[in-house]
């Protein structure tokens, strides 16, 4: 090939990194938010809540930050989604609520949910007022595996209802995709910490990290010493390129490049490409593609192999990376790996189109040079994990099945978040999920504790 393979550290002074990894929406100030909260009409049966997974009551808590209460706003907002702070920050708001709202549908211009929210949330976090205390004590005792959003928000609300949690993370922090997963400058400061410590604040919670299901406890054990058992496994394997198999270097993993650069403290020690090509169409292909950008990347190239409308990132995110400087190319797909001495030099690509509502090659071939490519076409969920029980634990499309309670087959067994059948990779749903959870747990040990009294 006509160059030599480049990745390295440093491409950008510190003062351009920090610029750079700023906060991509700065918070409201007090007059700004009191402004965009009178733009709500305060809809009667309003459409946002409708569209909101976890069906905050948005008209209320914006009339609350209107009247001066942004306090109250918090107590709303975290009743319905104990990680409404997060949410604010990384929330799909554009193709959510805010895509809903009426004034987007007849202006052209919603109201500003996301930052409302974030408004709202981030005023109690500075006043350092925790609103939520463990009930009183039942003598129950769950395990709930995985500290991401579904486990987090499980196990807060199983500490709110009386219940003792153990809440076991395979990781050395809890938090799951919002510590490890999200785009640095959609979340700065180490807000990810502040909101598990928060959680963790309401008592009733403890958290044992270093601890991976299938390797230091089993299944069979927790459903022995515990009364019931929560499973927020997330998804912990990247989906295979099919054409990845000689083992060069400069092919990697979006996912771990996301996680290694959300945990370095100085960004400039981190390597990065000269010449980046990134395959998938998701949030995470865009992530990892305006973060490479932002980290001095010159070229930076997404490559998917449908056209824009069905990329699962929504039309806001591409348009974030397309103007960090990312090229969208549509209609490809990889089809090999040029490497020389071990190292990727270059990628070919087929152009592709559909017939009869199937993806095909067209035979026609593009070669893109590149130092680095970029898995972002998905992850697995790793059944394995479950320690021999996956024949017990019953599996729909490769992830756990659960009904609309979240329970699984196995008695005394729930599930949420990613590893559930027909999980959407939105940290929403997530804490919907173990909300949801949480709730039957709680009902069936209130059942079977009355049962055994009577």
């Amino acid at each position: 090939m006509s160059h030599a393979p480049d990745i390295t550290a440093g491409r950008l002074p510190p003062e351009v990194l920090e610029r750079n990894f700023a906060d991509l929406h700065p918070r409201l100030g007090a007059r700004e938010a009191k402004v965009a909260a009178e733009r709500c009409l305060f809809c009667f049966d309003a459409p946002c809540v409708q569209a909101c997974p976890t069906s905050i009551d948005i008209p209320l808590f914006i009339r609350q930050i209107a009247t001066g209460n942004p306090m109250g706003a918090a107590r709303t907002i975290l009743d319905a989604n104990i990680m409404g702070g997060m949410c604010a920050r990384v929330c799909p708001t554009e193709t959510l609520c805010e895509e809903v709202c009426v004034r987007e549908v007849s202006e052209g211009k919603p109201v500003e949910i996301g930052r409302l929210q974030r408004f709202a949330t981030d005023t109690l976090f500075a006043s350092g007022r925790q609103l939520y205390r463990q009930g009183p004590a039942t003598g129950h005792k769950i395990a709930v595996v995985g500290a991401g959003p579904a486990g987090l928000a499980c196990a807060h609300k199983l500490a709110t209802l009386g219940h003792s949690v153990v809440l076991l993370e395979a990781r050395e922090k809890a938090g799951g995709l919002n510590e490890y997963g999200i785009a640095a400058y959609k979340t700065t400061g180490g807000f990810a910490q502040e909101e598990v410590d928060y959680i963790l604040g309401v008592g009733g919670i403890e958290l044992r990290t270093g601890v991976r299901l299938g390797r230091d406890v089993t299944l069979a054990e927790l459903r022995r010493d515990f009364d019931a058992v929560f499973l927020g496994l997330g998804l912990q394997a990247v989906n295979a390129l099919g054409i990845d198999t000689g083992g060069l270097e400069g092919v990697t993993d979006a996912v771990d490049y996301i996680a290694r650069l959300r945990q370095t403290r100085d960004l400039g020690t981190l390597p990065v490409g000269r010449r980046i090509v990134v395959i998938g169409g998701g949030m995470t292909a865009i992530d990892i593609a305006s973060q490479t950008k932002r980290l001095g990347a010159e070229d930076v190239t997404i490559v998917y192999r449908r056209g824009p409308e069905q990329m699962s990132a929504s039309r806001f995110e591409q348009e974030l990376a397309q103007t960090d400087g990312v090229l969208l190319r549509h209609w490809l797909r990889p089809r090999r790996l040029i490497g020389e001495n071990g190292r990727l030099v270059a990628v070919e690509l087929e152009y592709t189109k559909e017939e009869g509502g199937r993806l095909a090659g067209t035979g026609e071939i593009l070669t893109l040079p590149c130092d680095q490519l970029f898995k972002a076409i998905g992850q697995a969920f790793v059944p394995t994990d479950l320690d021999g029980s996956g024949e017990l634990l019953e599996l729909e499309d490769g992830r756990i099945a659960v009904d609309a309670e979240r329970r699984t087959s196995l008695e005394r067994v729930w599930a949420g978040g990613d590893c559930v059948a027909g999980g959407r990779d939105l940290t929403v749903v997530a804490v919907e999920d173990g909300k949801r959870a949480a709730l039957s747990i709680d009902r069936h040990l209130r059942a079977a504790t009355s049962t055994q009294a009577a």
